[in-house]
């Protein structure tokens, strides 16, 4: 079905075409006829299956549809004297709402309707700025929101549709509370819309004490698009994986890479090596500003820097386009992540590459991905040469390698595996005593 099957008016049309789409995915053919009807929605959809466009199509043609408004209330005079705002998204990351709002700005340029975005991490005063010019539309994050709220500095009794993104992930960075502070200030008579990767049952009670006889609509899960993507599993100790990192970088045909780490401090240390190792990196984590964040996500846009390394942080919610290939540095601790995090690349039906490192100590890791996943990760084998500190359980370890002292050079996937999980089992034992004395007297 294209988009103009999906009654959208002229504009939206010529901005959708000027953005090469001419297909609606699965999440956008499903949701728009009914929001465009002014029905509450409640949707399971993943970040990378257009679910932004499928709610900012619809609700920028309904705002151009009613006209400009003037506020209802005196408390409007906050938004600006002729612009209440009447359309609210709420989502969980500054990241995130950066994006909606230029999705926002993008979809809606001929229309004549006003957005903006607010967010913690930056200076409040341009924000503020903004909404004292009045916008029709505003996307935030629920703590930056609410400071401007108790400052008086907006109102959100003119809000006609209220959109609540990645509900989920709002409530595992415990913002449920805030969420329905929030939608405490908007009007009982509202059009409703939320949005979930998940739908456990805190979800599903939040949605029924705020929707209102809601379609549910579903999209194909990351795990089920995942046909893009080709995965594939190195098996290497933790020393070697710097080594495994820009070996890969160098042999596979890289555009745009975005490398997973466990930590922030490691995503700092792997981007450090990868600059003195000559290649174009930069970390984003949360401990960055979000000045720097943003800088270093645009560089990642443009080009500027072929490598992003990242905490989870980007596992959602991150939208570039063109990665062609995702490195899982470390195994992620919650499952669900890893398909958040090989959901970056093979969108839009283009092939993607996943390439996971597992160490030792993550191979309970391993087995609850490969669980979730209802299969196992294609095992390949590598030729980087161990290289663990020395006097480590890693070391001492040693023998279980083959007589080339590297993988892969000769042993196949499957003895490499075994081998590998050997000398995880042999690196908890204690030295002997010979081998104790001989390192006593060195």
């Amino acid at each position: 079905m294209p988009f103009t099957r999906l009654r959208l008016i002229e504009p939206l049309l010529r901005a959708v075409r000027s953005e090469g789409y001419t297909i609606p995915t699965t999440i956008q053919e499903q949701a728009i006829p009914h929001v465009l009807e002014g029905r509450d929605l409640q949707g399971c959809a993943q970040t990378g299956t257009g679910k932004t466009a499928a709610f900012a199509l619809p609700i920028l043609q309904l705002l151009a549809g009613r006209g400009a408004q003037k506020p209802k209330t005196s408390r409007a005079r906050h938004s600006g004297p002729d612009r209440p705002i009447r359309a609210m998204v709420l989502t969980p990351t500054r990241e995130l709402a950066a994006q909606i709002a230029d999705s926002f700005r993008v979809y809606g340029q001929h229309t004549g309707l006003r957005q903006t975005v607010v967010f913690g991490g930056v200076s409040q005063n341009p924000q503020s700025e903004a909404l004292s010019r009045g916008v029709d539309i505003l996307v935030a994050t629920p703590g930056r929101l609410l400071d401007l709220l108790q400052q008086k500095l907006l109102s959100l009794s003119d809000v006609e549709i209220l959109v609540i993104d990645e509900t989920d992930r709002m409530l595992d960075m415990g913002f449920i509370r805030d969420v329905r502070r929030i939608v405490a200030h908007t009007p009982t008579k509202r059009q409703t819309l939320m949005f979930s990767a998940t739908m456990p049952s805190e979800i599903q009670g939040l949605a029924g004490t705020l929707l209102k006889d809601p379609v549910e609509v579903r999209a194909p899960s990351e795990s089920m698009e995942a046909d893009t993507v080709n995965q594939i599993l190195y098996l290497i100790d933790t020393h070697s994986k710097p080594e495994l990192l820009k070996h890969v970088i160098r042999s596979e045909n890289i555009e745009r890479a975005l490398v997973f780490t466990r930590t922030k401090h490691s995503a700092n240390r792997v981007a450090r090596r990868l600059t003195r190792a000559g290649f174009r990196a930069e970390a984003m984590h949360s401990d960055k500003s979000q000045t720097a964040r943003m800088r270093a996500l645009a560089d990642f846009k443009r080009g500027a820097i072929r490598i992003l390394v990242a905490s989870d942080i980007a596992a959602r919610g991150l939208d570039v386009d063109d990665i062609s290939h995702v490195i899982n540095y470390d195994m992620p601790d919650d499952p669900k992540n890893y398909i958040h995090r090989i959901g970056r690349t093979g969108r839009a039906g283009s092939p993607g590459e996943a390439i996971s490192f597992c160490s030792p100590d993550q191979r309970d890791k391993l087995a609850d991905v490969e669980r979730l996943l209802g299969k196992r990760i294609k095992l390949l084998p590598h030729a980087i040469k161990s290289t663990p500190r020395q006097g480590s359980a890693s070391s001492r370890a040693s023998g279980s390698h083959d007589s080339k002292g590297h993988y892969g050079k000769t042993r196949s996937p499957e003895q490499q595996k075994n081998d590998f999980w050997r000398r995880k089992r042999k690196s908890g034992k204690r030295p002997s005593r010979g081998a104790h004395s001989s390192r006593r007297g060195r």
